[in-house]
């Protein structure tokens, strides 16, 4: 089998791994739960190439992803559930649906009218998506309301995002930015009460809380809290370096230094910022 510019040549070659006899023995073992994590993985690699702006890292990264995709619907095809091709028919589907002013006639001509137009459409998709369920005796995925709309299966610090911005569609939100910092401070005091009474179950909860305000205030600072924790990530990681180069030039390594030491190199490595 050789390399094609093909989708086919794709699937394919999946095929051919998950063949029970002949296929790779790995491949051929997996489901969608232990496939599940690989495919969040090379998501989250996709966005780390745009991050560093390397369009050959993207392309590769973009292959991985989309390897997920025809894996998941090879196995979903041997349990007679769903093709690739039927993948696709749903995506090219859902796309036509939601750009009726693209591809039909639609009075919405501006950003903010595309982006009701979007949301009345995803409406109606669940709605229907609700009525085939209960058609076939399946119950509610979960009670309907506002908050129905964000997915449960998003990382959470996403999803703790997008909880705050459709409460906020209705009211249930501040107006600024002062209200939530004052609820930072409110959620840390009663971490640390916790952390003090030894409660750890407690203080995790508190933890949490904290962590959602944060994000709260991320939103109200129209600031991305992924991207703002993202950038502080890359900035230890710079930091770090930093004191492990300061430590081999005195013949040491982070675990033979003190925590003196390291922090001395880690304060020079901020100045230098």
């Amino acid at each position: 089998m050789k390399p094609s510019r093909d989708i086919s040549g794709l699937i394919e070659i999946m095929a051919a791994l998950r063949h029970p006899e002949t296929g790779c023995p790995w491949d051929v073992k997996q489901d969608f739960s232990t496939i599940k994590p690989y495919t969040i993985e090379e998501a989250y690699e996709v966005a780390d190439a745009i991050e560093r702006n390397d369009p050959e890292d993207l392309c590769d990264e973009l292959g991985d992803l989309l390897l997920q995709v025809v894996f998941h619907a090879r196995m979903a095809e041997e349990e007679k559930l769903f093709s690739f091709e039927d993948v696709v028919e749903a995506i090219t589907r859902k796309m036509i649906r939601r750009h009726p002013h693209v591809f039909e006639r639609s009075e919405a001509d501006t950003p903010d009218k595309v982006k009701t137009q979007w949301a009345e459409i995803k409406a109606e998709e669940k709605r229907e998506r609700r009525e085939r369920r209960a058609a076939r005796g399946l119950p509610e995925a979960e009670t309907p309301g506002q908050l129905t709309t964000v997915p449960r299966a998003l990382p959470a610090l996403m999803e703790a995002l997008k909880l705050q911005q459709a409460a906020s569609q209705v009211g249930f939100d501040w107006g600024e930015a002062g209200p939530v910092l004052d609820k930072i401070e409110e959620e840390i005091a009663e971490l640390r009460a916790e952390i003090a009474s030894g409660h750890t179950g407690k203080a995790t909860e508190e933890l949490g809380d904290v962590i959602f305000a944060v994000a709260n205030l991320a939103r109200h600072l129209k600031t991305d809290p992924e991207d703002a924790l993202r950038a502080t990530n890359t900035k230890f990681r710079t930091r770090f370096a930093f004191v492990e180069a300061g430590l081999a030039k005195l013949g040491k390594t982070p675990d033979d230094a003190t925590l003196d030491e390291m922090e001395a190199l880690w304060q020079a490595a901020k100045a230098s910022d």
